[in-house]
Formats: C-alpha cells, structure tokens, sequence
C-alpha cells in the first residue's frame, strides 16, 4: 500500500485522480498569457479547496490536464465545476477578445475525463480485506455474488 498517506482530523487517505477537459470547439486558445494565467487560477482554486496538484499541463492549447490528490470531503464533480465554472469567469472577464469567439460566454466544452490513479491492483485490496477479521468479534463480513 502506499506510503504517501495524507490527513485530516479524521480521516487518512490517498485519493488520486488524473483530470482532463477541453475548450469548447477544441479551439487552441491555451497559449501565452491565457495559458499561464489559466495555471494560475488552477492552482489558486485548488488550494482554496485542499486540492493537491502533483502534476498539470496543457495539451495542444486547448485541453488540460491535472493529476491531483483529492480530499475524501470533496466530490470529484465538484473539484471540476470549480476549476471550469471559476476560470471561464475570469478568463473570459480578462481577456475580452475572447467574446468573439466564445460568444455564448461558455470556454469549456461540456464534461470532462477522470480516472483513479494508484499503485494497488483490486486483488491486493481483496487479500487484504480477506486478512483481516478472522478473529474478530463481529466475524467475517462477506458479500456472496452469483
């Protein structure tokens, strides 16, 4: 198991995500000041939220990705909806020469990718969980599928 274990006061854990959206159209608008400014905010956004970044970039210039640690209070969706919801904001409220393009005052594409990241495989976990309770009190807690 892994050894990078993060906490709270009640809870220790290690939730990583990789994390992918796109521009609306795919336009290639990530580039230059936009791009560094849309890191900037990323990151800003992230740490208001207890959100680890452990690696990010942007792709092409019109997608991002960010591999982050996610506290188990915070629901991946809403991870996305405040990175998206907050940068289209204030990218678009900066750089007006966006609004042509972007007229429906919408920058991201609807949806986004996620995956889990992590270094144990669903046997690992299985034998784990088997390896403990056997001399429990509660006994063993099984659940039989057919």
């Amino acid at each position: 198991m892994s050894t990078n274990y993060k906490r709270t006061s009640h809870t220790v854990y290690d939730n990583n995500y990789h994390l992918v959206w796109i521009t609306k159209y795919r336009y290639q608008v990530l580039v230059g000041d936009i791009a560094t400014r849309m890191v900037e905010l990323t990151r800003q956004i992230c740490q208001e939220n207890n959100v680890e970044i452990i690696r990010g970039a942007i792709g092409d210039g019109n997608h991002v990705h960010i591999y982050v640690s996610i506290p188990p209070y915070i629901s991946v969706s809403k991870v996305v909806q405040q990175v998206k919801g907050k940068t289209s904001r204030k990218i678009m409220q900066e750089y007006p020469e966006l609004k042509k393009r972007y007229w429906g005052r919408h920058f991201w594409a609807v949806g986004y990718f996620s995956k889990t990241a992590g270094n144990v495989t669903d046997e690992e976990i299985k034998k784990y969980i088997e390896s403990h309770g056997k001399d429990d009190k509660y006994g063993k807690f099984t659940i039989n599928h057919e």
